[in-house]
C-alpha cells in the first residue's frame, strides 16, 4: 500500500485498484443502479399518457362557457339597514340582488331576521340553452349550486352572472347510458338577471 505525501506531514494510505474488475462486471451484463428504472420506461410512458388524458377527461366534463369569473362585492349586493328607534343598529343587511327561494321555505319574523330578501326579485325559472341541440327551453330551478362570491351567497339563494345552478331537465327527455331519465343538471347564467329581467343560462353538458 502506498502512502501518498500532503503537506503539514500528514499521509493519506491509496487502495490499490484491482485491474479489468469494471470491465468484467460490465461485460457479465451487470447494470448500474441508476440505470435500472430505464427497462420500464415504454411502460411507465403509457401509464402516464392515460393517467393525463383521464385528467384531461375529468377537466373538460366540469368546464364552463365562462371561465373568467367576475365576483361580487358585498356591498353590490347587500345593502345596510339601520333599525332600532334612533336607527343606530346597522346589523341587518338587504339583498339587493336576484334570488331563489324554495316553496314553503321559512323565515325568521322580521324583527329576528339578518337577511332580507327581496320579494319581487324572486324567480323560479330559468331560460336555459342546450349546447347540443341549439334551442333554448324555460325549465324550473332546483337551487343555487354555486355563486363564484362568497359562500353566504350560495346560502342565501343569490344569483348572478357566472353563477352555477341546477334545472330541472325532464322535460327534455335526457337519459344515462343505463336508461334512467335524468332529472336535474347544472347550468351557468351568464347575463346580468336584473338588467334583462330573466335568467339566460347555459346547460353544462
Amino acid at each position: 500500500m502506498a502512502l501518498a505525501p500532503r503537506t503539514g506531514s500528514v499521509y493519506v494510505a491509496l487502495r490499490p485498484v484491482k485491474p479489468g474488475t469494471n470491465d468484467e462486471k460490465t461485460a457479465q451484463g451487470v447494470v448500474p443502479a441508476y440505470l435500472l428504472d430505464r427497462e420500464g420506461e415504454s411502460s411507465a410512458k403509457v401509464l402516464s399518457n392515460m393517467i393525463k388524458q383521464k385528467q384531461k377527461q375529468k377537466a373538460g366534463k366540469w368546464e364552463v362557457p365562462l371561465p373568467k369569473v367576475c365576483a361580487q362585492g358585498e356591498t353590490g349586493v347587500l345593502k345596510i339597514i339601520q333599525t332600532g328607534k334612533r336607527k343606530k343598529k346597522a346589523w341587518k343587511r338587504m339583498v339587493t340582488k336576484v334570488c331563489f327561494v324554495r316553496d314553503g321555505s321559512t323565515q325568521k319574523p322580521p324583527k329576528y331576521e339578518r337577511f332580507i330578501g327581496p320579494m319581487g326579485l324572486r324567480f323560479k325559472k330559468a331560460h336555459v340553452t342546450h349546447p347540443d341541440l341549439k334551442a333554448t327551453f324555460c325549465l324550473p330551478v332546483f337551487g343555487v349550486k354555486k355563486n363564484p362570491s362568497p359562500l353566504l351567497y350560495t346560502t342565501l339563494g343569490v344569483i348572478t352572472k357566472h353563477t352555477v345552478i341546477k334545472v330541472n331537465v325532464s322535460e327534455l327527455g335526457l337519459v344515462t347510458q343505463g336508461g334512467k331519465v335524468i332529472w336535474g343538471e347544472y347550468a351557468q347564467v351568464t347575463n346580468n338577471i336584473e338588467n334583462d329581467g330573466c335568467i339566460n343560462s347555459v346547460l353544462l353538458v
